[in-house]
């Protein structure tokens, strides 16, 4: 298809604005300045080897792990980016320790949306060329419009998203998310900086032959995991499965959505509640999971239901098709009532 019968992702904000409940073209403001900072990061990405932005920055983030030069610019991107738009209230990102209050005034009265954001998921694969991503979600505000952000604006359920979605940074660039009706991608042609739909209504296949884990710290996992990977190793029917493991979550969930599979990060004895931050990657994952027909738990919940109480608040995660991540969901309750 030439690029000209193809829709551009502004062209499809804006005609997808009344399927949104809260049309009042802030979003589409919002969305836009996620796409321009998508761009930029994209640039800073490819030029990673030739440009002294790869390799560490000396220093830790919140959770105590040694940033990436990459984790720090694409934050200050995204930030300015979003901030500059007047359409957000508040910023929280997995690189800093505290959420950020956006002083600014729209159209005559206070922003009502919060972001939470993982500016750059993966970013240790950076220094190989491995797929890296960002991740966000967006919430509208729940305490009084004109008066300073606050914590309890953040700590919400996943099922109060109004958007979620990622940048995969790839061997293409795109931009997947959803508004709560379906999740379609967008692929960047970098000669026009354009992003065009490319995947529109994408779904989960129902059922799947990839397991995504990081196998390395099996003898640490719960035993319910470890009864999973054996029944997915095992031969029998359509089994064993294929073990695929990037260490990027965005880009084994974008294989998984496509091709259907499971990802998983659980528990294991060092990190007793997982590694995944709640807020960041596994809500607006989830959210997206659910809308493209997967689904996303700790195990034992629904991700979106789980209540959060910190900023940077870590869960196990299980994600994917329906019947394989019921089918790990019935070991981990076996296991569980032992």
């Amino acid at each position: 298809m030439s690029d000209q019968s193809l829709q551009t992702l502004g062209e499809f904000i804006i005609d997808k604005q009344d399927d949104f409940q809260y049309s009042t073209g802030e979003l589409s403001r919002l969305l836009s300045a996620i796409r321009l900072a998508s761009k930029v990061v994209n640039r800073e990405v490819n030029k990673a080897g030739i440009a002294d932005i790869i390799g560490k920055a000396g220093n830790e983030n919140v959770q105590g792990e040694e940033q990436q030069k990459l984790d720090v610019l694409a934050n200050e991107i995204f930030i300015t980016a979003l901030s500059q738009r007047e359409v957000v209230c508040g910023i929280a990102s997995e690189e800093n320790d505290d959420f950020i209050d956006i002083k600014c005034v729209g159209n005559g009265h206070l922003s009502k949306y919060v972001v939470l954001i993982d500016p750059l998921d993966g970013s240790s694969n950076i220094d190989v060329n491995v797929s890296v991503g960002t991740i966000f979600s967006i919430y509208r505000r729940v305490t009084e419009p004109g008066t300073p952000v606050q914590l309890e604006d953040f700590l919400q359920k996943g099922v109060n998203q109004i958007a979620a979605g990622y940048v995969i940074y790839g061997s293409s660039t795109m931009i997947v998310y959803t508004t709560g009706n379906g999740v379609n991608g967008f692929t960047l042609d970098p000669s026009l900086g354009t992003y065009y739909l490319s995947h529109p209504n994408l779904k989960f296949p129902a059922n799947g032959k990839i397991y995504s884990i990081n196998e390395g710290n099996y003898i640490k996992f719960p035993q319910g995991v470890k009864n999973y990977l054996k029944y997915c190793q095992m031969e029998e029917g359509d089994r064993p499965y294929t073990s695929r493991y990037i260490g990027s979550l965005v880009a084994d969930f974008h294989r998984n959505m496509l091709k259907g599979g499971i990802y998983i990060y659980p528990s294991y004895s060092q990190s007793p509640n997982g590694k995944l931050r709640l807020l960041y990657e596994c809500n607006p994952m989830a959210f997206l999971a659910e809308q493209a027909g997967g689904k996303a738990t700790d195990g034992f919940r629904r991700i979106l239901e789980v209540e959060p109480t910190e900023l940077h608040q870590r869960i196990p995660f299980f994600c994917g098709s329906v019947d394989m991540v019921e089918k790990a969901e019935e070991f981990m309750r076996i296991d569980s009532v032992k």
